[in-house]
């Protein structure tokens, strides 16, 4: 139903990009899990919406905008899928369509995001493309805003991004939560993607127009909302929740980065930070341990009063090993086992882990425990190297400062 009477265009376009921003994710996943075409979900729903532009401020603001936008976007995909060949799967689209198309303009849409949160997190796909996809179509990013996310060339991002729905498409990923027996293993993809993103946004600081750190707990409590009593999905977002509780005061007034027992407890987010545990509790009560759980308790150590718990960081480490025997996880609980007071037995285990050459935190470790067992010529080339090869400036202060205190107790230029 359509109220009487025409709507000015700034009435209008105030009205579409409310409902587009609010609501694309979920009108893009009914569309694509009827077509099993994320492209051409994406072409109908943005055509639907040139001509809400017109016919809204012809006809009135409908009383249902993103009905009226979903029953338009149906019919537009029909029209296109009979001009298009009769394969079987344009046949049964079009059968979908125009069943649903016939049926009154819905009040409510369902919500079918989680279908197409696990279509954008396939294991097919690459990590990368998941995440570009996912922030695309989910969350309604723009392919530029991704890009400079990613710090990529728009044109790249873009192409990333249409390579992953044409992959979907090819492949028959269907637009479906997984059935019991695969839930676990597909679970740990979307989880991973969504820690990803909030991780992205976590390192690079605020973006405009958006924040992928509020991008990514958006997209985790909607999980959480749509599969509810899931202890790993809980223990994600509490690590989140722990995580970003820290981030005003993970930087410091000199511009460096500092790690939780150097920070400012007063800039933590106490919200957050009581949400986090709240959550991490219900999660544990539920006796079904996993690697998100463990990791969010290990970030619930690092902010224990009045510094981190390190014996029991180490503990935790040891146990998330079971789950994830990483290089990545073997360098962290090297790290734990120094704090908690056995720093020849942590460098030890990072000396032999040689596939980490490569990798930045590996040296910045290695410095670290160098100097914890008394080899300063060996900690001030590990710090130049680790300085040289830091992420961002923030880090790479952290570990100029760490470099000059060392080089001024021995003297060194």
């Amino acid at each position: 139903m359509t109220a009487p009477g025409p709507a000015s265009a700034i009435a209008v376009t105030r009205e579409l990009d409310r409902v587009m921003r609010a609501d694309r994710g979920r009108l893009l996943s009914v569309l694509a899990a009827g077509l099993r075409d994320l492209s051409l979900a994406e072409e109908v729903l943005q055509e639907a919406a040139v001509s809400a532009l017109s016919h809204w401020g012809r006809a009135g603001l409908p009383a249902s905008p993103q009905g009226w936008l979903l029953q338009v976007a149906r019919r537009k995909a029909i029209d296109r899928l009979r001009g298009a060949g009769r394969d079987s799967r344009h046949a049964q689209a079009l059968a979908v369509l125009a069943r649903d198309e016939a049926a009154p303009e819905p009040d409510v849409i369902p919500d079918e995001r989680l279908r197409l949160i696990f279509a954008c997190c396939h294991p097919a796909l690459e990590p990368k493309s998941r995440v570009a996809l996912t922030l695309r179509t989910v969350c309604g990013l723009t392919t530029p805003e991704i890009a400079r996310a990613f710090l990529d060339a728009e044109p790249t991002m873009g192409q990333r991004i249409s390579r992953a729905k044409a992959k979907i498409a090819a492949a028959g990923i269907p637009f479906a939560v997984p059935e019991a027996e695969h839930w676990p293993a597909r679970l740990e993809a979307v989880l991973t993607t969504i820690y990803l993103i909030f991780t992205t946004g976590y390192v690079a600081g605020a973006i405009e127009p958006r924040d992928l750190c509020h991008e990514a707990e958006y997209l985790m409590r909607l999980i959480d909302r749509l599969r509810p009593g899931d202890a790993e999905i809980e223990g994600a977002l509490a690590m989140m929740l722990l995580t970003a509780a820290r981030r005003a005061a993970r930087i410091g007034p000199d511009g460096a980065s500092l790690p939780p027992g150097q920070q400012d407890r007063g800039l933590w987010d106490a919200a957050r930070l009581a949400e986090g545990r709240e959550i991490l509790a219900r999660a544990v009560e539920r006796r079904r341990p996993g690697p998100f759980q463990i990791k969010a308790a290990i970030a619930d150590c690092q902010m224990a009063d009045p510094a981190p718990d390190w014996p029991q960081i180490a503990a935790l480490y040891g146990a998330l090993l079971r789950f994830e025997p990483t290089p990545v996880v073997q360098l962290n609980a090297a790290v734990a086992i120094a704090e908690a007071g056995d720093p020849v037995r942590g460098l030890a285990m990072v000396e032999a882990l040689v596939d980490l050459a490569d990798y930045q935190p590996f040296h910045a470790a290695r410095a670290a425990l160098l100097v914890k067992t008394g080899n300063t010529p060996a900690a001030i080339d590990a710090y130049r190297h680790a300085i040289a090869t830091a992420p961002t400036r923030a880090e790479a202060l952290f570990l100029t400062a760490r470099l000059d205190d060392l080089c001024a107790l021995r003297d060194v230029p």
